[in-house]
């Protein structure tokens, strides 16, 4: 990955985007692909469309969801601790311990989520996953005039941002799912726009996936895409405690993964799979037997039906403030997609 799309990547990952406050990731978004793209907007929604030969009449439609589990200030007391409510599917326990930022107006506050020292827990609550109304947020506050001076209902809070890089060109953040999706979809539209597609191509860097899909219904029906793929991360079982058998054989740097199954046109899957062999592109194959709980599966179901793909990256602890994936996984994914669009011609049919 070279500098310039590394940078992409991590100003990503600095942006906060919990699902309903996605402003300043696709601040970054509209950046990138305005160096590149025939045609950038932003519908009401929120989602940020950016098009490569915007006027033909076929179209092809990418989505990667910016969007990221995150918590919401509800209620703030007298003592100036911080209660929130949950945005997005959370493990509790992810929070215990951790540092948070709450994202104000006027900018980034630090703060922590705790609870009492393991001393004075009692033999009970030791044995007792807390719920979030258990839970608070500490941010130093004298009280809760001051407090409140800084916090406002309603502010949203994540996990403190950062990209961390490790061995084997591994990195690890919060919210890899599903920067490196939006970075994906991007990056893939780059190369295309290097290259004279037949078809119209449209990467969306969608809103409030972790809250029901709700960007890809929203920029699907605008749109109006022949066929579309969905670029999300997916579970790697090449760590300790993650059945093979229940989830599949995935490795991190083992290459993107192409579904197959019920929410994936054969059409799609087999020319997937057919341009990774030919183009000598790093690829997994593995199945699912229901609607996928991404973008592809609110895709399909647009209007009168759309050819959907699933390419998804390997990650090793979704939903943590360490999910690990690997940059060699991301470039591999962008060029599959960017040769996908640049092999649609007139003969080509996604009919099954």
């Amino acid at each position: 990955m070279d500098a310039s799309s590394l940078d992409f990547l991590k100003k990503l990952l600095h942006s906060p985007a919990p699902s309903g406050y996605e402003g300043p990731i696709q601040d970054v978004v509209r950046e990138f692909a305005g160096e590149f793209a025939d045609e950038v907007t932003t519908d009401l929604h929120g989602n940020v469309i950016a098009a490569v030969n915007p006027k033909a009449e076929r179209r092809v439609m990418f989505a990667g969801h910016c969007d990221q589990i995150g918590l919401l200030v509800q209620y703030i007391d007298d003592d100036g601790y911080l209660w929130a409510n949950l945005i997005g599917g959370w493990d509790i326990q992810m929070l215990l311990g951790q540092n948070m930022q709450v994202h104000t107006t006027s900018g980034p506050i630090h703060g922590v989520i705790a609870r009492k020292a393991i001393h004075l827990l009692t033999p009970d609550e030791r044995k007792t996953v807390p719920e979030i109304k258990d839970l608070w947020i500490d941010i130093g506050a004298k009280n809760g005039e001051e407090a409140r001076k800084l916090v406002a209902i309603g502010d949203p809070v994540t996990f403190e941002l950062g990209f961390r890089p490790m061995l084997n060109n591994l990195a690890s953040a919060p919210g890899m799912d599903n920067r490196v999706g939006v970075w994906v979809v991007m990056e893939a539209l780059r190369q295309v726009s290097q290259k004279s597609p037949e078809v119209g191509v449209f990467s969306v860097s969608t809103v409030q996936e972790e809250i029901g899909l709700r960007g890809a219904k929203t920029s699907a029906y605008s749109i109006q895409p022949e066929v579309g793929i969905a670029v999300d991360v997916t579970h790697a079982t090449d760590c300790p405690a993650v059945s093979k058998q229940e989830n599949g054989d995935i490795k991190v740097g083992g290459g993107p993964v192409v579904y197959r199954g019920p929410n994936v046109n054969p059409v799609v899957f087999s020319s997937l799979k057919s341009l990774a062999d030919e183009h000598e592109i790093d690829c997994q194959i593995n199945g699912i037997s229901r609607p996928a709980g991404n973008d592809a599966n609110a895709m399909q179901l647009n209007q009168g039906g759309m050819a959907t793909g699933i390419v998804a990256l390997p990650n090793r602890y979704m939903h943590s403030p360490v999910e690990v994936i690997s940059l060699d996984d991301l470039e591999q994914a962008a060029r599959l997609l960017a040769e996908f669009c640049l092999a649609i011609n007139d003969q080509t049919d996604f009919t099954p």
